[in-house]
Protein backbone atom coordinates (compact mmCIF):
# COMPACT_ATOMS: atom_id res chain seq x y z
CA UNK A 1 0.00 0.00 0.00
CA UNK A 2 1.53 3.41 -0.98
CA UNK A 3 1.78 5.89 1.69
CA UNK A 4 1.64 8.71 -0.72
CA UNK A 5 0.63 11.84 1.08
CA UNK A 6 -1.73 13.82 -1.50
CA UNK A 7 -2.78 17.44 -0.63
CA UNK A 8 -6.46 17.67 0.36
CA UNK A 9 -7.06 20.00 -2.60
CA UNK A 10 -4.99 17.85 -5.47
CA UNK A 11 -6.99 15.20 -7.95
CA UNK A 12 -5.35 11.61 -8.29
CA UNK A 13 -7.94 10.20 -11.06
CA UNK A 14 -8.59 6.77 -9.97
CA UNK A 15 -6.06 4.00 -11.72
CA UNK A 16 -2.95 6.14 -11.08
CA UNK A 17 -0.20 4.57 -9.27
CA UNK A 18 2.16 6.63 -6.68
CA UNK A 19 4.63 5.34 -5.34
CA UNK A 20 6.02 5.39 -1.85
CA UNK A 21 6.81 8.69 -0.29
CA UNK A 22 5.37 10.65 -3.06
CA UNK A 23 4.00 13.78 -2.12
CA UNK A 24 1.67 15.89 -4.48
CA UNK A 25 0.90 19.83 -3.46
CA UNK A 26 -2.36 21.91 -3.67
CA UNK A 27 -3.99 22.16 -6.40
CA UNK A 28 -2.59 19.26 -8.57
CA UNK A 29 -4.54 16.87 -11.35
CA UNK A 30 -3.07 13.33 -11.65
CA UNK A 31 -4.53 11.70 -14.62
CA UNK A 32 -5.46 7.81 -14.58
CA UNK A 33 -2.97 6.58 -16.77
CA UNK A 34 -0.04 7.72 -14.62
CA UNK A 35 2.69 5.86 -12.68
CA UNK A 36 4.76 8.27 -10.57
CA UNK A 37 8.21 6.10 -9.06
CA UNK A 38 9.11 6.75 -4.79
CA UNK A 39 10.06 9.50 -3.65
CA UNK A 40 8.73 12.18 -6.54
CA UNK A 41 6.97 15.37 -5.48
CA UNK A 42 4.60 17.78 -7.29
CA UNK A 43 4.68 21.26 -6.24
CA UNK A 44 1.41 23.10 -6.76
CA UNK A 45 -0.75 23.32 -9.87
CA UNK A 46 0.93 20.72 -11.79
CA UNK A 47 -0.72 18.39 -14.00
CA UNK A 48 0.48 15.16 -15.52
CA UNK A 49 -1.94 13.48 -17.86
CA UNK A 50 -1.08 9.63 -19.47
CA UNK A 51 -0.27 7.50 -20.50
CA UNK A 52 3.37 8.66 -18.56
CA UNK A 53 5.79 6.58 -16.29
CA UNK A 54 7.88 8.45 -14.33
CA UNK A 55 10.76 7.38 -12.03
CA UNK A 56 11.83 7.91 -8.41
CA UNK A 57 13.33 11.01 -6.76
CA UNK A 58 11.70 13.34 -9.23
CA UNK A 59 11.10 17.20 -8.62
CA UNK A 60 8.68 18.96 -10.07
CA UNK A 61 7.73 22.63 -9.04
CA UNK A 62 5.00 24.45 -9.50
CA UNK A 63 2.56 24.87 -12.34
CA UNK A 64 4.42 22.14 -14.41
CA UNK A 65 2.68 20.73 -17.30
CA UNK A 66 3.40 17.28 -17.79
CA UNK A 67 2.17 14.72 -20.50
CA UNK A 68 0.14 16.75 -22.60
CA UNK A 69 -0.60 15.62 -25.58
CA UNK A 70 1.54 16.36 -28.73
CA UNK A 71 1.31 19.41 -30.48
CA UNK A 72 0.95 18.07 -33.87
CA UNK A 73 -2.28 18.39 -36.27
CA UNK A 74 -1.15 14.81 -37.30
CA UNK A 75 -1.91 13.34 -33.58
CA UNK A 76 -5.50 12.09 -33.80
CA UNK A 77 -5.97 10.43 -30.35
CA UNK A 78 -3.50 7.35 -30.92
CA UNK A 79 -2.10 6.14 -27.69
CA UNK A 80 1.03 7.54 -27.39
CA UNK A 81 3.23 7.89 -24.08
CA UNK A 82 5.92 10.48 -22.11
CA UNK A 83 8.87 8.38 -20.11
CA UNK A 84 10.49 10.30 -17.30
CA UNK A 85 13.67 8.75 -15.75
CA UNK A 86 15.30 8.82 -12.20
CA UNK A 87 16.59 12.43 -10.11
CA UNK A 88 14.73 15.16 -12.32
CA UNK A 89 14.48 18.68 -11.67
CA UNK A 90 11.57 20.01 -13.44
CA UNK A 91 10.84 23.83 -12.78
CA UNK A 92 8.13 26.34 -12.85
CA UNK A 93 5.71 26.50 -16.23
CA UNK A 94 7.95 23.38 -17.87
CA UNK A 95 5.80 21.44 -20.87
CA UNK A 96 6.90 18.03 -21.49
CA UNK A 97 4.58 16.31 -24.44
CA UNK A 98 3.94 12.56 -25.07
CA UNK A 99 4.89 11.43 -28.70
CA UNK A 100 2.92 10.57 -32.31
CA UNK A 101 1.98 7.80 -33.23
CA UNK A 102 3.74 8.10 -36.37
CA UNK A 103 7.31 9.53 -34.61
CA UNK A 104 7.60 6.68 -32.49
CA UNK A 105 5.32 7.04 -30.11
CA UNK A 106 7.40 8.17 -27.00
CA UNK A 107 9.07 11.41 -25.72
CA UNK A 108 11.91 10.25 -23.53
CA UNK A 109 13.54 12.03 -20.96
CA UNK A 110 16.50 10.35 -18.69
CA UNK A 111 18.12 10.88 -15.24
CA UNK A 112 19.60 14.12 -13.43
CA UNK A 113 18.22 16.47 -15.83
CA UNK A 114 17.99 19.97 -14.76
CA UNK A 115 15.20 21.80 -16.92
CA UNK A 116 14.43 25.24 -15.21
CA UNK A 117 11.57 27.64 -16.20
CA UNK A 118 9.41 27.82 -19.36
CA UNK A 119 11.94 24.87 -20.80
CA UNK A 120 9.66 23.01 -23.64
CA UNK A 121 10.20 19.34 -24.92
CA UNK A 122 8.02 18.50 -28.15
CA UNK A 123 6.48 15.30 -28.72
CA UNK A 124 9.23 12.19 -29.70
CA UNK A 125 11.87 14.24 -28.30
CA UNK A 126 14.95 11.86 -26.35
CA UNK A 127 16.65 13.67 -23.81
CA UNK A 128 20.17 11.77 -22.08
CA UNK A 129 21.24 12.24 -18.44
CA UNK A 130 22.58 15.16 -16.26
CA UNK A 131 21.86 18.15 -19.16
CA UNK A 132 20.54 21.31 -17.91
CA UNK A 133 18.06 23.20 -20.18
CA UNK A 134 18.14 27.03 -18.95
CA UNK A 135 14.81 29.40 -18.97
CA UNK A 136 12.99 29.01 -21.91
CA UNK A 137 15.07 26.62 -23.96
CA UNK A 138 12.56 24.84 -26.33
CA UNK A 139 12.94 21.81 -28.40
CA UNK A 140 10.85 20.93 -31.70
CA UNK A 141 9.52 17.54 -32.56
CA UNK A 142 11.65 14.88 -32.96
CA UNK A 143 15.19 16.13 -31.46
CA UNK A 144 17.40 14.04 -29.78
CA UNK A 145 19.87 15.62 -27.04
CA UNK A 146 22.77 13.20 -25.88
CA UNK A 147 24.02 13.16 -22.13
CA UNK A 148 25.56 16.59 -20.25
CA UNK A 149 24.34 19.03 -22.77
CA UNK A 150 23.81 22.06 -21.91
CA UNK A 151 21.14 24.22 -23.67
CA UNK A 152 21.42 28.01 -22.42
CA UNK A 153 18.52 30.18 -22.18
CA UNK A 154 16.05 31.23 -25.09
CA UNK A 155 17.70 28.25 -27.46
CA UNK A 156 15.41 26.63 -29.52
CA UNK A 157 16.54 23.68 -31.86
CA UNK A 158 14.80 22.90 -34.71
CA UNK A 159 12.74 19.57 -35.27
CA UNK A 160 14.89 16.31 -36.64
CA UNK A 161 17.71 18.17 -35.10
CA UNK A 162 20.44 16.02 -32.72
CA UNK A 163 23.06 17.48 -30.17
CA UNK A 164 25.61 15.19 -29.55
CA UNK A 165 26.83 14.55 -25.76
CA UNK A 166 28.53 17.11 -24.17
CA UNK A 167 27.99 19.81 -26.40
CA UNK A 168 27.25 23.66 -25.16
CA UNK A 169 24.29 25.66 -27.01
CA UNK A 170 24.97 29.38 -26.09
CA UNK A 171 22.51 31.61 -24.90
CA UNK A 172 19.53 32.88 -27.91
CA UNK A 173 21.39 30.30 -30.72
CA UNK A 174 18.62 28.93 -32.72
CA UNK A 175 19.94 25.25 -34.17
CA UNK A 176 19.04 24.19 -37.39
CA UNK A 177 21.21 21.19 -38.15
CA UNK A 178 23.12 18.51 -36.03
CA UNK A 179 25.69 19.79 -33.57
CA UNK A 180 28.36 16.87 -33.40
CA UNK A 181 29.43 15.83 -29.77
CA UNK A 182 31.78 18.10 -27.82
CA UNK A 183 31.00 21.31 -29.64
CA UNK A 184 29.83 24.68 -27.92
CA UNK A 185 28.26 27.00 -30.59
CA UNK A 186 27.27 30.73 -30.15
CA UNK A 187 24.75 33.03 -31.03
CA UNK A 188 26.79 35.71 -33.62
CA UNK A 189 24.20 36.64 -36.16
CA UNK A 190 23.35 33.23 -36.99
CA UNK A 191 24.01 30.49 -34.55
CA UNK A 192 27.58 28.60 -35.74
CA UNK A 193 30.09 26.11 -33.77
CA UNK A 194 32.85 28.20 -31.86
CA UNK A 195 35.29 25.56 -31.17
CA UNK A 196 34.73 22.86 -27.92
CA UNK A 197 33.56 22.64 -24.85
CA UNK A 198 36.81 22.78 -23.23
CA UNK A 199 35.90 24.20 -20.05
CA UNK A 200 32.85 21.57 -19.34
CA UNK A 201 35.04 18.86 -20.46
CA UNK A 202 37.78 19.75 -17.82
CA UNK A 203 34.85 19.60 -15.71
CA UNK A 204 33.74 16.05 -15.74
CA UNK A 205 37.10 14.96 -15.74
CA UNK A 206 38.74 14.70 -19.03
CA UNK A 207 42.13 14.52 -19.14
CA UNK A 208 44.68 17.19 -20.97
CA UNK A 209 45.40 14.38 -24.27
CA UNK A 210 41.76 13.73 -24.38
CA UNK A 211 41.01 17.05 -24.87
CA UNK A 212 43.57 17.85 -27.33
CA UNK A 213 42.42 15.27 -29.38
CA UNK A 214 38.62 16.30 -29.08
CA UNK A 215 40.15 20.01 -30.36
CA UNK A 216 42.33 18.36 -33.37
CA UNK A 217 39.02 16.63 -34.52
CA UNK A 218 37.40 19.60 -34.52
CA UNK A 219 39.45 21.11 -36.49
CA UNK A 220 39.61 18.86 -39.15
CA UNK A 221 36.07 19.15 -39.15
CA UNK A 222 35.70 22.61 -39.16
CA UNK A 223 38.70 24.44 -40.04
CA UNK A 224 39.88 22.15 -42.85
CA UNK A 225 39.63 23.57 -46.88
CA UNK A 226 38.18 20.45 -48.68
CA UNK A 227 34.76 18.87 -48.88
CA UNK A 228 33.29 16.50 -45.80
CA UNK A 229 34.39 13.70 -46.96
CA UNK A 230 38.00 14.34 -46.96
CA UNK A 231 37.30 15.66 -43.02
CA UNK A 232 36.05 12.41 -42.39
CA UNK A 233 39.15 10.78 -43.95
CA UNK A 234 40.78 12.87 -41.45
CA UNK A 235 38.60 12.22 -38.10
CA UNK A 236 38.91 8.28 -39.25
CA UNK A 237 42.85 8.55 -38.70
CA UNK A 238 42.24 10.11 -35.46
CA UNK A 239 39.48 7.50 -34.32
CA UNK A 240 41.76 4.89 -34.17
CA UNK A 241 43.91 6.28 -31.16
CA UNK A 242 40.41 8.10 -29.36
CA UNK A 243 37.57 6.62 -28.38
CA UNK A 244 35.88 10.49 -28.12
CA UNK A 245 36.58 11.12 -31.83
CA UNK A 246 35.53 7.63 -32.47
CA UNK A 247 32.46 8.86 -30.86
CA UNK A 248 32.03 11.94 -32.50
CA UNK A 249 32.58 10.35 -36.29
CA UNK A 250 29.93 8.07 -35.48
CA UNK A 251 27.82 10.80 -34.29
CA UNK A 252 28.23 12.39 -38.02
CA UNK A 253 28.22 8.84 -39.86
CA UNK A 254 24.54 8.38 -38.42
CA UNK A 255 23.07 11.48 -39.18
CA UNK A 256 20.28 12.28 -42.01
CA UNK A 257 20.50 16.45 -41.50
CA UNK A 258 23.27 18.38 -42.26
CA UNK A 259 26.02 19.57 -39.25
CA UNK A 260 25.66 22.94 -38.11
CA UNK A 261 28.59 25.01 -39.76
Amino acid sequence: MSNAQVHPSAVVEPGARLGDGVRVGPFCWIGGDVEVGDGTEFGPHCTVHGPTRIGPRNRFLGHAAIGGEPQDKKYAGERVELVIGAGNTVREFVTLNRGTGNGGGCTRIGDGNWLLAYTHIAHDCIVGDHCVFSNNATLAGHVEVGDHVILSGFVGVHQFCRIGAHAFIGMGAFVNGDVPPFVMVAQEGYSRPRGINAEGLKRRGFDADRIAAIRRAYRALYMGQGPQEEARTRLAALAGESADVRELLDFIEAGERPLLR
